[in-house]
């Protein structure tokens, strides 16, 4: 029954460890890229577009029309379509005028590229919010195995003031303070495993899989987010308006609501049916063969209406252009200023900090486990050892993340 157990045991721990995946945030973007079913689902759009493009240079279908004898009364033949019977036949094809044909097909090779430019704004969108849980994710970790080895540190802790207590040899107040300690430090556990959950419930949804992701980096990859970039704000807008996919799909509206403009134009004036027709008997003389055409009188529909909304959806598109084009410019200034000051408070932390605390950390432990210090000493320590180490994750995590939207931002890899 042992021996059963212990196997039992051990591919239930086998099974944990299979679902877990370390990965480094480029194997997590190549792994985005090929399985995130948003994007996925984002290419129909251009296929739907370039479907469109196609559909738009296709002319209407000729017409052809027949006109067959049913009953010759003359001679009671049925179907008298002979030499001295009636048979008549056309053929018309719709010709489009004022070129709506053109202006069409404009249409839609614009709203083509705007698609492509759609999907290339969600790709940057999803890239940076997976970079985003990514180093949420990894700095949420560093925060709960502090607490952990804080929580087993205490608890052993616990154990021996229980034992010690039990004895008398020391005070309740003292054990109930470990303990109320240790309750703390649980409790902000808790509240970080809750956003690790989340973060890798996002990352699993990005890379369209049921594996645990464990983000797998070094702090010396940080170092790349401090490299020292003059502030130019005049080249970081050039490079944005050339490159933000969002913005030249605001440009493109706007040259798709010309094209509709035009289109809506051409659409006042009349198209020509073009046709031939073939007449055996029933026309001026036999064996009638006749050009036809014909095209309906704009009296009463000249398109007004449509011309006229379609000329202020264009305006629209112009001021959204212009309004979006301030946002950018704001855009890329709150992102500089958000990443200098992230750096700036990385750059003042001493390299031998975290070494410093961990240095400290054992030396108070011990201290306190051979009673040198208080009880009061050790657990304001403990607190401060646990918020210390939380901020300074945030303060990393702060400059990575900054960093990369001010390289969402501009479009443009800086670091």
């Amino acid at each position: 029954m042992r021996k059963f157990l212990m196997v039992f045991l051990f591919l239930i721990v086998s099974q944990i460890v299979l679902s877990q995946k370390m990965i480094t945030l480029q194997e997590c973007e190549s792994q985005f890229l090929k399985n995130n079913l948003t994007l996925l689902a984002a290419q129909f759009n251009i296929d739907a577009s370039k479907a469109a493009t196609m559909q738009a240079k296709i002319w209407d279908n000729p017409t052809i029309s027949g006109d067959v004898n049913f009953y010759n009364p003359e001679n009671g033949n049925y179907f008298d379509v002979g030499k001295q019977g009636q048979k008549a036949f056309g053929i018309q094809q719709l010709i489009y005028m004022g070129g709506k044909k053109r202006n069409g097909i404009k249409l839609a090779q614009t709203g083509e590229k705007i698609a492509e430019f759609q999907f290339a704004d969600l790709l940057r969108t999803l890239k940076l919010q997976l970079r985003k849980s990514f180093y949420n994710a990894y700095f949420i970790s560093k925060n709960i195995e502090t607490s952990d080895k804080q929580i087993i540190h205490i608890e052993d802790l616990i154990n021996n003031y229980t034992i010690q207590t039990a004895k008398g040899n020391v005070p309740l107040k003292e054990l109930v303070r470990l303990q109320s300690l240790f309750l703390n430090i649980k409790n902000e556990r808790m509240d970080l495993y809750n956003s690790l959950m989340d973060e890798q419930a996002n990352l699993k949804l990005f890379l369209a899989t049921n594996e645990t992701i464990i983000p797998k980096m070094t702090e010396s990859e940080l170092s790349k987010y401090t490299k020292d970039i003059a502030f130019n704000a005049i080249e970081f807008e050039k490079t944005a308006l050339a490159n933000r996919p969002d913005y030249l799909a605001k440009q493109k509206a706007i040259e798709a609501n010309e094209w509709n403009v035009k289109l809506q134009k051409s659409l006042a004036i009349p198209d020509v049916t073009l046709g031939g027709s073939y007449d055996q008997h029933a026309g001026a003389f036999n064996d009638q063969k006749n050009i036809n055409l014909s095209l309906p009188l704009p009296l009463w529909n000249k398109n007004k209406g449509n011309i006229k909304l379609s000329q202020a959806i264009l305006e629209q598109s112009k001021f959204d252009e212009q309004n979006f084009h301030l946002q950018i410019q704001s855009e890329i200034s709150s992102s500089w200023n958000k990443w200098s000051e992230a750096r700036k408070n990385y750059l003042k932390i001493s390299p031998s900090t975290k070494s410093d605390f961990e240095t400290v950390y054992n030396g108070i432990l011990l201290n306190f486990q051979k009673r040198n210090i208080s009880l009061l000493e050790f657990t304001d320590f403990m607190e401060s050892y646990n918020q210390g180490n939380i901020q300074l994750n945030e303060i990393m995590k702060k400059l990575a993340i900054s960093a990369e939207e001010l390289n969402s931002t501009i479009t443009k890899e800086l670091f």
